[in-house]
């Protein structure tokens, strides 16, 4: 039996294209925002996400999973990282066969830099613009988005 395509209704046609337009001005806007200070939001993700991890290092493939990028995006970029003297790459301390991402204490000092441009501009373009119930109705649906696809991902 052939399915049928479940075609999107006016509202949600109207809520799916202002979601799609205002996702895409919201990383633009906060991407350049970083720019002007020498990085870019991918970039300020991944520096984000090796802060925040115990003692500063991830496995490549885990921060390639945490900031939604291919494995060999997420290469290309740490090499610029690297090159700017912000993370380290080394063998896994376990086995040795996988790679890990450390932040080094100059892009610590660096992403506490950007941070605060970062914030202001997530306050200016986002968070300013919504009510906190609106803010955490948004929280709450993302949310239950990536769990729902995380759990489907890692079905396959």
């Amino acid at each position: 039996m052939e399915d049928q395509v479940r075609w999107l209704t006016t509202q949600e046609q109207a809520a799916w294209r202002a979601y799609l337009r205002g996702s895409r001005l919201i990383a633009t806007a906060l991407d350049e925002g970083l720019t002007g200070h020498g990085t870019r939001l991918t970039e300020y993700e991944i520096l984000s996400m090796l802060s925040e991890a115990p003692d500063g290092r991830l496995r490549m493939s885990a921060l390639a999973q945490l900031v939604v990028q291919s494995r060999s995006r997420l290469t290309h970029t740490a090499t610029r990282l690297e090159r700017l003297g912000w993370v380290q790459r080394h063998a896994v301390r376990e086995d040795r066969r996988g790679v890990e991402l450390s932040l080094t204490p100059q892009g610590r000092a660096k992403l506490e830099e950007l941070s605060e441009v970062h914030v202001s501009d997530v306050r200016r373009t986002l968070i300013d613009r919504l009510t906190p119930e609106e803010f955490a109705a948004l929280g709450h649906a993302m949310t239950r988005i990536v769990d729902s696809i995380d759990v489907a991902e890692g079905d396959c």
